[in-house]
């Protein structure tokens, strides 16, 4: 099923160009003339659409674009649209739309009391595509002409109005070797103003307290920071690594120079340097690091460490302090999602369970896994407790070994389904600047440890099986990011 929205939120995932307009700084990363240097893939993207319900406008109904018939032998093609016949006869229907979505008037056969699951689930997601740019212009009772693609993998779609003569589905991407294909989230926070101001801030306090700043390095693939620091640090160099775009980076970081002030010799890209460095910096930010728990984001400390030997006396280190933060949280639609498998239909699914990361009903032994979530997206979620700092993390200092513990006390009641955990940027050595990665940012992904079984806390009067504080116990660098 398919269905035409406008959404702020979905568009500032994948229009940087248009956005950035409205960021009144002095930094261009996608100029005028170079609107597609900064781009998402022309690719479907999975996403929980419940939680962007006060977001969307529908702009049309429901309506069909494929129709795989399952009861006849499938030609290599597995498809699992959104509303699912279950019977031959077309009397059951299950439907794996948002909630907020009503299911199309032209489906015979469908009964409301039966068309949809009323339970959130995790796996079923829906699909984002994004029409280019600023969208695609309709008029009421406009009829726009889609088409629709799909091979063994994947589907593409094509939209144009009948107004129009321009296809405004697949838009004609630049091939100049410059370009760069961010994650959607990527895309989105390098338009937001506030976390703009913020790291434009931090930079420039950064380069005020370099006693020399020669030379600055940037040990992450912020495309960003190279081109603040570029921008900002007259006659000096900068150096940036970009583990993980690499070459396109360089010649990115050269092609926007004349748009944002400097030179094209005054950025380089290389592995490593051999002089002495007056600056370390990251956000941090790994290319191909979006979907993964966030301490990974921790390879900042050891590849500061890497490079201790040719930082100078009185090196400036941004980020300088990581801080691992801990909340206690009410998930009940997450948790009954990944509640574990028993006999299903006289089918032992038990075996899958740690790979699912599975919760509830564990053999004695098996813990549960840690996994990176968007809790925004995570259906219903409410704090339990005050939020707590497990560890610190001092990157003015190479990496050692560090442990903590904290406690928790209840500050709601209702029963708790697990720890959520993320990292804290801490900017600057006057911690004037934290940038938060915790559940409220909609583009970082958290941790969630769930916990076997959900506990009642923080109830008005107390019994023996309520609980109002509860302890974690000696979590590890070692244990967090076991690649360091």
């Amino acid at each position: 099923m398919f269905l035409l929205v406008e959404s702020t939120d979905l568009w500032k995932l994948h229009d940087l160009f248009n956005n950035e307009k409205g960021v009144l700084d002095e930094l261009r990363l996608v100029p005028e003339e170079m609107d597609a240097a900064l781009c998402v893939k022309h690719q479907q993207f999975s996403m929980h659409c419940d939680a962007l319900k006060e977001d969307i406008k529908l702009l049309s109904e429901p309506f069909k674009v494929f129709d795989f018939d399952f009861w006849k032998r499938p030609d290599s093609r597995i498809f699992f649209r959104w509303l699912l016949q279950l019977d031959e006869k077309g009397t059951v229907f299950y439907s794996t739309a948002p909630k907020w979505i009503s299911c199309p008037s032209n489906v015979e056969g469908l009964n409301a009391s039966n068309s949809c699951c009323d339970n959130w689930c995790d796996h079923w997601k829906q699909c984002i595509w994004f029409t280019p740019k600023k969208g695609l212009s309709l008029l009421k009772n406009g009829e726009v002409n889609l088409l629709a693609a799909h091979t063994d993998t994947s589907f593409s779609y094509e939209m144009k109005t009948l107004s129009q003569n321009m296809e405004l589905g697949r838009s004609e991407l630049s091939t100049q070797k410059y370009q760069i294909t961010l994650p959607p989230e990527k895309n989105a926070l390098y338009s937001d103003v506030s976390w703009r101001c913020s790291m434009l801030k931090a930079v420039k306090n950064a380069v005020n307290e370099a006693e020399n700043a020669s030379l600055s390095i940037v040990v992450d693939d912020s495309i960003f920071l190279a081109v603040a620091l570029a921008h900002l640090i007259k006659g000096s160099h900068v150096v940036s690594l970009f583990p993980g775009i690499q070459e396109k980076g360089a010649h990115y970081v050269q092609a926007v120079a004349a748009s944002n002030g400097y030179s094209k010799d005054h950025i380089e890209v290389q592995k490593m340097s051999e002089l002495l460095t007056s600056q370390n910096i990251g956000e941090p930010f790994y290319y191909g690091n979006n979907s993964v728990l966030p301490w990974q984001s921790l390879r900042f400390w050891k590849e500061r460490s890497l490079l201790d030997s040719i930082l100078s006396e009185g090196a400036v280190i941004m980020p300088c302090k990581g801080l691992l933060k801990a909340c206690a949280m009410s998930l009940p639609d997450l948790w009954r999602s990944h509640r574990c498998l028993q006999d299903v239909e006289g089918f032992d699914h038990s075996v899958v369970n740690s790979t699912l990361g599975a919760c509830g009903g564990l053999p004695p032994g098996q813990e549960n896994a840690t996994l990176p979530f968007s809790i925004w997206q995570r259906g219903e979620s409410k704090k339990m407790s005050d939020i707590v700092t497990i560890m610190e993390f001092n990157f003015l200092e190479p990496i050692s070994p560090c442990s903590g513990k904290a406690k928790v006390e209840f500050i709601a009641h209702g029963k708790c389904h697990g720890l959520v955990l993320w990292i804290d940027w801490v900017m600057d050595i006057e911690e004037s600047i934290v940038l938060s990665t915790g559940p409220e940012q909609r583009y970082w992904k958290q941790g969630v440890k769930l916990l076997k079984e959900p506990v009642a806390v923080g109830s008005d009067r107390s019994t023996t099986t309520d609980c109002h504080s509860a302890e974690i116990k000696h979590l590890s660098i070692h244990q967090l990011v076991n690649s360091l």
